[in-house]
């Protein structure tokens, strides 16, 4: 039995039709029924296969925390999901999203640590891109009180993976060096910012020379990734870096090498890796972080609507991103996208949609 919380939000009354080759049906509510938005994938492929739509309202169970979402992270996993190229690809439909931000609205027996109304940042396995979600209590965070909700959003997988990959993994030290491709996204702007927190440390950003204005200021050495940077490394670090973090494989992978120091760390990363480890001691460790020396704060880039999901992940395909897209839930989307990614009468039957240009349906996210 849930916890309920006595001045409750009012749910929006929607249903999702779990067979997406069928026309939703329209269901009247029952005096006990709670419906909610949410975004679903409904098979593998293009941005025609993103709608929002409505779903049952899930319902916290044993150590669970329900949590009615303000704001949604939104990765280039969720691209690569979207497109079925991951390991182990979820059964379809479902709801995506792995990270979120929101109120605890109610909570599941023997849930200790959380109460109705407290402010929190969860990692979600799948569903997270919904009006409330439901997730295991000890994937709950409790935000820092000067952050916002989408700073929240943009902060547990980038900020997780960026800590792993430097203390856990590289073991960054006072005084070492850092190479990072796509410096101007998400994770590699929590590198730049963790690595902020030691002493000395040199950070070599390697980003798209349209992002350089916007994250000059967040590393050492600044590189456009669209030219011949080992040079430039090599003059100023003529004995290579300590540590190499690459995104992107392929012929970054040749040069990272060649600028990794003797007995240096090369982390290859991507999309597919998952969070492990103890996330607990990092988030404690980041609240100390947030509150006292203020060298952390997630680069939000720009806020959707969850009727523009398709235009966000467009934006990332792009690579126009610096920083995190958030899903705003409360967000009110423009009239064209309104009628862009709500469900069609029959799924499948639209065209494919390119990912590629799309200035036809071109509209302006609010841009921090």
């Amino acid at each position: 039995m849930a916890k309920e919380g006595a001045d409750m939000t009012e749910e929006t009354q929607f249903m999702i039709d779990t067979n997406p080759g069928k026309e939703p049906e329209h269901v009247e509510s029952s005096g006990d029924a709670k419906e909610m938005r949410a975004v679903v994938l409904a098979g593998f492929g293009g941005l025609n296969k993103l709608r929002v739509t409505k779903k049952a309202m899930p319902e916290p169970q044993d150590g669970e925390v329900k949590i009615r979402v303000k704001a949604c992270g939104l990765n280039f996993l969720d691209l690569m999901v979207r497109q079925g190229s991951i390991d182990n690809p979820p059964k379809l439909p479902i709801v995506p999203g792995f990270e979120c931000s929101g109120i605890v609205e109610s909570v599941g027996e023997n849930t200790a640590g959380f109460e109705i109304g407290d402010r929190v940042m969860a990692f979600v396995n799948y569903n997270a891109w919904a009006e409330v979600v439901c997730t295991p209590a000890d994937f709950v965070y409790k935000m820092p009180e000067e952050m916002s909700f989408a700073e929240a959003a943009a902060f547990s997988l980038n900020f997780v993976a960026a800590y792993m990959m430097l203390f856990e993994v590289a073991n960054l030290r006072e005084g070492m060096s850092v190479l990072v491709h796509s410096a101007g996204g998400g994770v590699g702007q929590a590198v730049a910012q963790l690595c902020s927190t030691v002493p000395n440390v040199t950070v070599f950003g390697i980003a798209s020379c349209s992002k350089h204005a916007a994250i000059r200021d967040s590393v050492t050495h600044l590189f456009d990734r669209n030219v011949d940077y080992m040079q430039e490394v090599q003059k100023i670090s003529p004995e290579g870096v300590d540590i190499v973090l690459d995104c992107l494989c392929g012929e970054n992978t040749a040069k990272g090498l060649t600028l990794l120091r003797p007995l240096g760390t090369y982390i290859l990363y991507g999309a597919s890796n998952m969070v492990t480890g103890e996330t607990k001691s990092f988030f404690s460790f980041a609240k100390s972080w947030w509150q006292v020396e203020k060298k952390i704060k997630p680069v939000v880039d720009s806020l959707w609507a969850l009727e523009e999901v398709k235009e966000a992940m467009q934006r990332i395909h792009d690579r126009g991103n610096v920083g995190k897209l958030i899903l705003d839930v409360e967000k009110s989307p423009t009239p064209l996208m309104a009628s862009d990614s709500t469900e069609t009468s029959e799924a499948g039957e639209e065209e494919e949609e390119p990912e590629g240009d799309n200035d036809s349906k071109e509209r302006m996210p609010f841009i921090h």
